[in-house]
Order: structure tokens, then C-alpha cells, then sequence
């Protein structure tokens, strides 16, 4: 099981659920775990009888609410501590150091840094990460209207001192209203639907969900990409 950790304090429950959405269209199984401090899935994704913690499925994506770690998951499935879980990917969504922790992120196969430019989601995602005690390698993904060297630069001035590595590639998601809108509707009718959302948009989902699997080419992520369009 592949584990890919989404970090910072900028909104990412939805980007995490587009793009396990690309994934579960590509067959694999997919748990998304919302270790935040607001716990937004729980509010945006439709479940009957919350409870605490619990385990939902949405749009074919199981999506864990309320667990501190992985040992609380695998109770709850009733799979020993020794045993793995039966996913291809878990996400995990965090904007806490103990989540980091706890869910051992730096063992992460992948781990992303998702942030805008405002300097409350910068501060306080890089806060997140202020106790990390080893290196850690992250990939920015910047929600921003222009894609400026002055805010990449400015974000690495506020993480020196951290002990964080960037990769040298970026990804980066206009800020569009179109989008915004797309997605609230979305939140609304309580679905997935990729048919309005702008070119650049799903162009960011198509790299991301490609660099996340390694193994299946651009050519089938588009293709699932079409079939999401398509409602099939």
C-alpha cells in the first residue's frame, strides 16, 4: 500500500477526493484519512450515522474521520496491527504535527505541501511542520492566480531553518471562480463531476494522480479523467 501524505493548513479535502477519484476509476482501492484539526470531510462528505470515528464510502473512496492513527483504523476493520490494509493508496490529510506523527508521514511514499499564498495558509502549514526531528522531502502544490517566482521565493524564505527539502518540481491549480463554483456545486448534490472544471485544473489532477501511481501512464489517467467526464 502506497501512502502519500497531503500537508498544510490550506483546504484540501476536495483535491484529495478529485484525484482519488481518478484512481478508483483506474481500479485501485483508495482510503483518504482526514487527520485535521477541522475535520472538514466530515461536514462536505454525506454519511448516515456519524459517530466518532468511522469509515465511509463516497464516490468508490473510503474515507476515515475521527482517527488519531493507523492502529485506531485497523481496530475499527478489524485487521491486526500486524496485518496491512487491503488499499492500493491511503491519503492522509493533515495540518498538525501530531497527525505527521502519527500516521509516520515521513515513511510516506510521497508527501505534498499544499498551500496558497496568503500568508495565514503559508505560516501555518509550515507550522505543521516545526517539529519535524528528520529531513523531510516535500513537493509544493500552489493554488494561486499567477504563477509568480516571488511567492515560491517567499515561501522558502519562511521554511529556512526547517528541516524540509523541496523537490524541484512544482504544481500548481488556478484559483478560478469557475472552479470554486464547480466545486461547491459538487459539495452540494454530493458528487464528483469533473465535465466543468477548467483545462488547468484537470491538467494539475492528471499529474498529480500519474506522479502518485509511477506506474500507469498519462495516456490511461486521461482516459479515466474522460470517463469521470462522462459520468460513466
Amino acid at each position: 500500500m502506497k501512502k502519500i501524505g497531503f500537508i498544510g493548513a490550506y483546504d484540501k479535502t476536495d483535491l484529495i477526493i478529485y484525484i482519488a477519484k481518478i484512481l478508483t476509476t483506474l481500479d485501485k482501492k483508495v482510503l483518504i484519512v482526514d487527520s485535521t484539526l477541522a475535520q472538514k470531510a466530515r461536514y462536505v462528505v454525506p454519511v448516515i450515522n456519524p459517530t466518532a470515528m468511522y469509515i465511509t464510502e463516497y464516490e468508490e473512496i473510503d474515507i476515515a474521520v475521527g482517527f488519531s492513527n493507523m492502529e485506531e483504523i485497523k481496530k475499527y476493520l478489524g485487521v491486526s496491527e500486524n496485518q496491512e490494509l487491503e488499499y492500493d493508496v491511503m491519503f492522509v490529510d493533515t495540518d498538525n504535527i501530531q497527525g505527521f506523527n502519527n500516521f509516520k508521514l515521513e515513511d510516506a511514499q510521497k508527501n505534498y505541501f499544499v498551500t496558497s499564498f496568503d500568508v495565514y495558509s503559508l505560516k501555518k502549514g509550515l507550522e505543521a511542520l516545526i517539529e519535524l526531528k528528520n529531513v523531510v522531502s516535500l513537493t509544493k502544490v500552489f493554488f494561486s492566480k499567477e504563477m509568480l517566482k516571488e511567492e515560491d521565493d517567499y515561501l522558502n524564505f519562511l521554511s529556512l531553518g526547517y528541516k524540509i527539502v523541496w523537490n524541484e518540481n512544482r504544481i500548481y491549480f488556478p484559483i478560478e471562480n469557475g472552479d470554486l463554483s464547480v466545486i461547491y456545486e459538487n459539495q452540494r448534490v454530493a458528487k464528483v463531476k469533473f465535465k466543468k472544471l477548467s483545462i488547468q485544473y484537470k491538467d494539475s489532477l492528471a499529474y498529480l494522480a500519474e506522479e502518485i501511481l509511477g506506474d500507469v501512464s498519462e495516456a490511461r489517467v486521461r482516459k479515466a479523467i474522460k470517463i469521470i467526464e462522462r459520468g460513466v
